[in-house]
């Protein structure tokens, strides 16, 4: 038996008192915004989307908090199964996957649709960061032992081309570097990387699908295509150009409400706020965000142990991805790539996934102090 440290023999009530909750409040206010954006975008009813939007809400709220309580190291030690579990689900989208807007990337259980590249975001993290807690300083300096952890990678962002889902596949690979970076990996491995990785782009190129090769060529040139695939983009710089610095006012957004802004309730939702509260509301959910991963940072800076700091930096990097590459998106800054507005955007997988990411996150704070050798046990 190893010898349990003081965060060990802390009670319910007392992990309660220790629990991060600013950090809650700031997910129980990003959320309720999305609900009431999306009840906006329904003409101002809880059908079809805010209503159950809200039910995902409050489950994943009540699983966030269970997670939270529970000890840092049954993630540790449950995180290459979880990883293998969430591998054989992508697998299963390929042979007998649910097909939806042209992609084949969720599997129908009947009760409940879940899209398991959603969830590997989450679980590569912790095996990549049960990975590295386990090595030391010597160990990562070896190219070999870089070989497991690269194709722990590898193998995930390759299944998730494959349905196609790019964006997924993009935030898969950065939130993995981020690990890799805080394991320890030198900055000139990434180099090498990056310069293969720009050498193989041409042949890449010829094995995108071609609407792909059309959301890219169209975000050089959207104005080539307004009808077409420049659609999207050309509504949602209307939309939020019309919005000024306080917006058209709540359920008033005239490119929302008229139905000229497509999916507005996932993807485009950030465009809905821009409109109805203008630049001063999205300016605000942005410093939700900001502060909400500010903290996930904070955590990750003050944990003891090796194996939260590498979860709390991948988990907040994640969390980071989806932000920044949403707000790119709608803004043209960058390709649309289909990313949803965390904890905010219409979806079910996407919600939970988030919000397990944040529990993960609150019991590495709970936890911070707990010591964990590379066996996975205290010190």
């Amino acid at each position: 038996m190893s010898r349990l440290s003081s965060s060990d023999a802390l009670s319910i009530p007392e992990k309660l008192r220790i629990l991060n909750w600013g950090m809650i409040a700031l997910i129980v206010l990003i959320g309720l915004i999305g609900v009431a954006l999306l009840y906006s975008a329904g003409g101002k009813s809880w059908l079809p989307w805010a209503g159950p939007q809200l039910a995902r809400f409050g489950v994943g709220l009540v699983l966030m908090l269970a997670i939270s309580l529970t000890d840092i190291r049954i993630w540790l030690h449950y995180a290459y199964a979880m990883y293998g579990l969430m591998l054989v689900l992508l697998v299963v989208v390929e042979i007998m996957g649910h097909t939806g807007m042209g992609a084949q990337r969720w599997i129908n259980l009947g009760f409940i649709v879940i899209q398991p590249s959603e969830l590997m975001k989450v679980t590569l993290v912790l095996a990549l960061a049960k990975y590295f807690h386990g090595l030391s300083l010597e160990d990562i300096g070896q190219p070999l032992k870089l070989v497991a952890p690269t194709a722990m990678v590898v193998a995930p962002v390759a299944l998730v081309l494959m349905q196609p889902n790019l964006g997924t596949a993009l935030l898969l690979t950065l939130a993995s570097a981020a690990v890799f970076f805080t394991g320890g990996v030198k900055w000139w491995k990434f180099a090498i990387v990056i310069l293969i990785a720009a050498a193989i782009l041409p042949i890449a190129w010829e094995h995108l699908h071609d609407y792909q090769k059309a959301r890219l060529t169209t975000f050089l040139d959207p104005d080539a295509d307004p009808l077409g695939h420049g659609y999207n983009i050309l509504q949602s710089k209307i939309a939020m150009g019309s919005g000024g610095l306080f917006g058209r006012g709540f359920g008033h957004g005239t490119q929302s409400q008229l139905q000229f802004l497509p999916e507005k309730h996932t993807d485009f939702i950030f465009v809905v706020l821009a409109e109805e509260f203008g630049m001063a509301g999205a300016m605000f959910l942005l410093l939700l965000y900001f502060l909400l991963i500010a903290y996930g940072f904070m955590i990750a800076l003050t944990c003891r142990n090796h194996f939260g700091r590498l979860a709390a930096f991948g988990l907040t990097v994640n969390f980071f991805l989806y932000v920044f590459v949403n707000v790119a998106m709608v803004t043209g800054t960058i390709p649309v790539v289909g990313i949803p507005l965390p904890l905010v955007s219409y979806g079910g997988t996407a919600m939970l996934t988030l919000l397990i990411g944040c529990g993960i996150l609150l019991s590495i704070s709970v936890h911070r102090d707990m010591r964990i050798s590379r066996t996975g046990l205290n010190e």
